[in-house]
């Protein structure tokens, strides 16, 4: 198995690992604990688990992991760890709690697994003096340090299974769906689900877009050319899907309507790049650990797991490929 394939060590200083999930759930986020889990009880660590993030964290809701613990977890979709916001985290005396029961469960790495808001209140604990790995885990896939994060194909395949069905519908009523995939300010999931589904009209925030030329002169061309039914696809950092299927249906005449498929993109069962991935980045926060190798970013570059600089990881900056985007345009707007 993945996990076994980190040797046993010598340990020196750092006997325990507690692993967090934070901020929104992912895909994948079981597997990571997982495999971190299994491979720290292979290398001879003591392993907890902080059950609803930095909020529980400051709770001392903490309870012991073993291989039993972690079984039976990897095909499940969110995180048995659980998740919550915490604003008092945010604030220093959150910080000074969140550091003292670390000390009190003598705490000597902390294991994260999240998105960017996670990463940053990762950096601001270990600033404090507690050391941190990070695991990227959000399905909007817009942490700047990585390729990917844990989450992001599993919500792809969701979306992309959700408008196949809509497509039937809209074909037999010839209508327009807008559907909105979620993404923050990142168009990364739009981009991937617009392209994969075959929409006609594909709305990114990194994109401008004319309404006139970019959407209702392209549904037309289609209805003139004999098109019964019609996908466009928009992030929600561009708007709300409503009131795009208003606009289009009041200047076009065609009948539109409005899917926000939310949350939903953020259940069910990982995929096999997730359930993978997850493994390979578990092992590899284990091993920085061994290697002495801390306040670092798991990333995934290259098609292989790395580490780095969590400072670093931090600064870096994403958007979607620009090649992508004109890919993108030469096959729906």
């Amino acid at each position: 198995m993945v996990e076994d394939q980190v040797p046993k060590k010598e340990l020196k200083h750092k006997k325990t690992i507690a692993i967090l999930t934070s901020g929104g759930d992912a895909p994948g986020m079981n597997g990571a604990i997982r495999a971190v889990t299994r491979t720290a009880l292979n290398a001879g660590y003591h392993v907890l688990g902080v059950r609803r993030g930095y909020h529980g964290l400051l709770r001392g809701d903490i309870v012991e992991l073993d291989s039993r613990s972690v079984s039976d977890v990897l095909h499940r979709g969110g995180t048995f760890l659980m998740t919550a916001r915490s604003d008092t985290f945010a604030s220093e005396e959150g910080l000074k709690k969140a550091v003292d029961m670390a000390d009190i469960f003598n705490i000597d790495v902390l294991v994260v697994i999240g998105g960017d808001g996670t990463a940053r209140g990762a950096k601001a604990i270990a600033d404090k003096g507690v050391p941190v790995i990070v695991i990227p885990a959000t399905i909007d896939n817009d942490i700047g340090a990585t390729e990917y994060s844990l989450g992001f194909d599993t919500a792809l395949n969701t979306a992309i299974q959700a408008i196949d069905k809509l497509r039937d519908t809209a074909s037999s009523h010839e209508r327009c769906s807008v559907v909105e995939v979620m993404g923050r300010e990142s168009g990364y999931i739009a981009l991937g689900v617009g392209v994969a589904s075959g929409a006609e009209v594909l709305l990114v925030p990194e994109k401008e877009f004319d309404f006139n030329d970019d959407i209702v002169l392209t549904l037309i061309k289609d209805r003139n050319a004999g098109k019964q039914h019609y996908i466009v696809v928009m992030a929600e950092g561009v708007g709300l899907a409503s009131d795009m299927a208003k606009r289009i249906e009041e200047r076009t005449g065609i009948e539109t309507r409005s899917t926000q498929l939310g949350y939903l993109q953020r259940g069910g069962a990982p995929s096999y790049r997730d359930r993978w991935i997850s493994s390979l980045m578990g092992v590899r926060a284990v091993q920085a650990i061994l290697d002495g190798r801390l306040n670092r970013m798991i990333i995934h570059k290259n098609g292989d797991c790395h580490d780095i600089d969590l400072e670093q990881a931090l600064a870096a900056g994403k958007r979607p490929l620009e090649d992508s985007l004109d890919m993108a345009d030469t096959i729906t707007i």
